[in-house]
C-alpha cells in the first residue's frame, strides 16, 4: 500500500549549529533535529550515552517516604510482597526489584496475577487470598496499582502497608497507599514522565540503595552494581514502547550491551531459543524476538515462569523455561492468526463496519490473552482506533489500540458510564463491560471517535528524514546512523528517499519478501546496493523501476561479515 509521505524540513541554522558543535555531518545533524534535539548539549548527550548522565530520581513525589518504609521492612525483617503485572514491563519490574531485595537479605516474595483468571492489577481478592494468609507486612506494586483503591483500603484494614510504583495514567483520587511513585501524577514535577514501569522500579532501587548506604547498611552486605540490572530495564522499556529518549535511551543502550555480553543466563537461554545467530542484538530484536516470547506466557498460560527465567542462575532450568516460552509463542501466533482472519472476513462481508472511523467487535470464541496484539494488527491494516472484546459469562474484556490523532484513554473516559472499568493511555487500553451494554458502548465510542477525529486522521504517513542519492551512501554513513541507536518509540530509525532507482535483479524469498539488487545512475557510473522489501504484496506487479523509494539504511550482518543493505519501507 502506497502511504502518504511527509518530507521533513529541519531548521537549517539548527542543523548547522549542531553539525559544528558535535563534529557530525549535516545529514546526521538533520536527523537529530528531526528527533527534537535542538541544542549542542542535548546532541552531545544523545550521541555519547553514559549511565553517569541519568538524573537522580529522589525528586519523584513520595520517593523519600517509600524508601523509608521499605528500609524499615528490610531492617525489621518484615514480609514484603512484590506485586507485578503479566506483561514484559511488569515481569521485568518484578524481577528487578526481587533481585535487588535479595541483595539486601529482605524477606521478599512476589506475585503475578493470571491474565484471564484474575485480570490486571492489585485487587481486594489478592489481599484476602494472598497477602493476609502469607502474613505480608508490606506490598510493593510494580507497573500497576495507581487505580487499586479497594485493594489498598483492604490492605490497610488488614494492617498491611502498600507502596505503589507505576507509570500508568492516574485517577483524580489516589489510593490510600503509604507512597505512590508515579511520574504521571499531576503533583510530580520530576521530569521522568516517559519512564516505563521498570524504569520507575529502577528509580526506586537507585534511591533505596543510596538510602541504605547513608545508613551504613552496605558495610555488612555487598553493595550491588545497579548497572547489572539494565538488561531488565531495556527489555521492559522497549517492549512497553515508551519514548527512547533521556533516561530510557541510556537504560536501553546500557542494557543492550549487557544482553550482548551474555551476562544473564535467562536472557541468553531465550535468545538461543529464537534460533537467531544475529549479533549484536538490538532494540528491534527485543521488540520482535524476545518480548513476544516473554509475553506469550502471560497471554496463554502464566507469567510467573517468565520472572523465574529472568532470575535463574541455572542454565538447565532457564533453557527449559525458554523452550516453554517458544512453544507458547507459537500457540499464541496461531490463535492470533485465526482471530485476525475472523475479523478481516467479517469486515469484507460487512464493509459498513468502517463507516464510523473505528472498529469495535466482540466474540465469545476469541481468546482474551491475544486481543491487544490482534487490535494492533487491525489498526495497522485500517488506520483507525480498534477495540476487540472476548465475551464470557455475561461480561466482555477488551483491548483497544489507537492512532496518534485519537486519544484512546480520553475517548474511553467519555464512555465510562457504560463500562465496568478501564485503564491505559492515549494509544492502548484495557476495558471491561457487561455484554448487554456492548451495543450502547459501540455507539458511544463511535460518536466519540467521529467527534474527536478529522477525516485526514485515517491517512497513514511515513516521515522522510532526508533525500539522498546512492552516491551519498557509504560505510561511514551507515556507521553514523548506527550511532543513533537504539531505535524505537520517540527515536525512529531514519527513513530516506531516493528517486529513479532501477531493479537489476529480483527474487522472492521466505514467505513474501522481495530481495533485490538496485542501481542508480550518475553519469557514466552506476551505484549498486543490495535491498530487501519485507512483506512484499505479491498481488502487486514486481516493478523493475521506482520513481521514488522510501528506505532505511542498515548493516546486514551474517556469519561475521557485514554489507550495506537498503530496507525498503514504501514505494
Amino acid at each position: 500500500m502506497k502511504r502518504k509521505w511527509r518530507i521533513l524540513n529541519p531548521d537549517k541554522k539548527l542543523v548547522e549549529n549542531i553539525s559544528k558543535a558535535v563534529n557530525c555531518s549535516p545529514l546526521i545533524a538533520s536527523l537529530l533535529v528531526n528527533r527534537g534535539i535542538f541544542s549542542p548539549k542535548d546532541a552531545h548527550d544523545f550521541l555519547n550515552i553514559s549511565i553517569d548522565n541519568i538524573r537522580h530520581p529522589f525528586s519523584m513525589k513520595d520517593m523519600d517516604t517509600a524508601v523509608n518504609r521499605i528500609y524499615k521492612a528490610i531492617k525489621y525483617h518484615e514480609k514484603i510482597l512484590v506485586f507485578g503485572d503479566y506483561d514484559v514491563d511488569g515481569v521485568t519490574s518484578t524481577a528487578l526489584l526481587m533481585e535487588f531485595l535479595r541483595h539486601t537479605g529482605a524477606d521478599a516474595s512476589y506475585y503475578i496475577p493470571h491474565r484471564t483468571k484474575e485480570g490486571y492489577g492489585l485487587q481486594k481478592s489478592h489481599i484476602t487470598g494472598v497477602a493476609v494468609p502469607g502474613r505480608i507486612n508490606l506490598i510493593i506494586t510494580v507497573d500497576c496499582g495507581s487505580s487499586s483503591h479497594e485493594a489498598v483500603k483492604a490492605a490497610l484494614d488488614a494492617g498491611i502497608d502498600t507502596v505503589i510504583t507505576d507509570h500508568h495514567m492516574v485517577p483524580e483520587k489516589l489510593p490510600e497507599a503509604v507512597a505512590i511513585i508515579n511520574p504521571k501524577r499531576s503533583d510530580c514535577n520530576s521530569g521522568f514522565y516517559d519512564l516505563a514501569g521498570v524504569g520507575v522500579a529502577f528509580s526506586l532501587v537507585i534511591c533505596l540503595r543510596k538510602y541504605l548506604r547513608d545508613r551504613h547498611f552496605w558495610e555488612s552486605h555487598p553493595e550491588p552494581n545497579l548497572k547489572n540490572l539494565c538488561d531488565l530495564i531495556a527489555l521492559g522499556t522497549v517492549a512497553d514502547m515508551v519514548p527512547l529518549k533521556g533516561e530510557n535511551r541510556i537504560f536501553t543502550k546500557t542494557g543492550l550491551d549487557l544482553i550482548n555480553s551474555g551476562s544473564r543466563i535467562g536472557i541468553s537461554a531465550l535468545i538461543k531459543e529464537t534460533g537467531s545467530n544475529k549479533y549484536p542484538f538490538d532494540s528491534e530484536d527485543i521488540a520482535f524476538r524476545l518480548a513476544p516470547r516473554i509475553n506469550a506466557l502471560g497471554r496463554i498460560d502464566h507469567a510467573k515462569e517468565a520472572v523465574e527465567l529472568l532470575l535463574s542462575d541455572d542454565p538447565g532450568a532457564a533453557g527449559k523455561i525458554a523452550r516453554q516460552m517458544n512453544m507458547m509463542n507459537a500457540k499464541r501466533q496461531n490463535i492470533e492468526k485465526m482471530i485476525v482472519k475472523d475479523i478481516l472476513e467479517y469486515i469484507d462481508n460487512n464493509p459498513d463496519t468502517l463507516r464510523h472511523g473505528s472498529i469495535v467487535l466482540s466474540r465469545q470464541s476469541w481468546h482474551e490473552g491475544v486481543l491487544g496484539i490482534v487490535a494492533s494488527k487491525i489498526v495497522e491494516r485500517f488506520c483507525c482506533p480498534v477495540i476487540i472484546f472476548a465475551e464470557k459469562d455475561g461480561f466482555a474484556k477488551g483491548s483497544g489500540r489507537s492512532i496518534p490523532s485519537f486519544n484512546l484513554y480520553e475517548g474511553l473516559k467519555s464512555c465510562s458510564k457504560v463500562l465496568e472499568g478501564f485503564g491505559g493511555h492515549s494509544m492502548a487500553a484495557g476495558l471491561s463491560i457487561k455484554t448487554e451494554n456492548l451495543g450502547l458502548f459501540k455507539n458511544e465510542f463511535e460518536n466519540q471517535v467521529m467527534k474527536m477525529s478529522l477525516p485526514e486522521d485515517s491517512l497513514t504517513f511515513i516521515s522522510i528524514d532526508h533525500e539522498i542519492g546512492f552516491n551519498d551512501i557509504d560505510a561511514n554513513l551507515v556507521d553514523e546512523i548506527e550511532a543513533l541507536k537504539p531505535f524505537g518509540a520517540g527515536n525512529p530509525e531514519p527513513v530516506f528517499l531516493a528517486r529513479n532507482v532501477t531493479v537489476v535483479s529480483s527474487e522472492i524469498v521466505g514467505e513474501n519478501h522481495r530481495r533485490m539488487i538496485l542501481s542508480q545512475s550518475f553519469g557514466l557510473e552506476d551505484k549498486i546496493y543490495n535491498a530487501i522489501h519485507f512483506n512484499f504484496d505479491q498481488d502487486l506487479e514486481e516493478n523493475m523501476h521506482f520513481e521514488e523509494m522510501a528506505f532505511r539504511l542498515r548493516w546486514n550482518r551474517w556469519n561475521g561479515n557485514k554489507s550495506i543493505q537498503l530496507v525498503i519501507e514504501n514505494i
